[in-house]
């Protein structure tokens, strides 16, 4: 059964794959953790360079360029941990 973590977590592949440095971490609340790096994304709850925190929702609203990411920030709707550089890296690779 695929579930949404696996379909986000495809999607996500191919968008970080070969498009960042290091590693960051996004926690879909109450699903899971993936953790992307240059090879691509994987779900897994493993440290990272970074971690951004959100609900599926705010995620998939970021994917889709229904949702800013700066915006989400500041409105409390994605938490940043860590490497704030390497967070704006991944909000490109989410909305390219």
């Amino acid at each position: 059964m695929t579930t949404h973590l696996d379909t986000l977590t495809a999607l996500l592949h191919e968008k970080a794959k070969g498009a960042i440095k290091g590693t960051a971490k996004l926690v879909i609340a109450d699903q899971g953790s993936v953790v992307l790096s240059e090879d691509g994304a994987v779900q897994s709850d493993a440290d990272a360079d970074v971690t951004l925190k959100a609900t599926e929702a705010v995620f998939r609203a970021i994917l889709s360029g229904d949702q800013n990411p700066i915006t989400a920030v500041m409105t409390g709707k994605l938490k940043v941990d860590g490497n704030q550089m390497r967070a704006l890296k991944v909000s490109e690779i989410l909305t390219s």
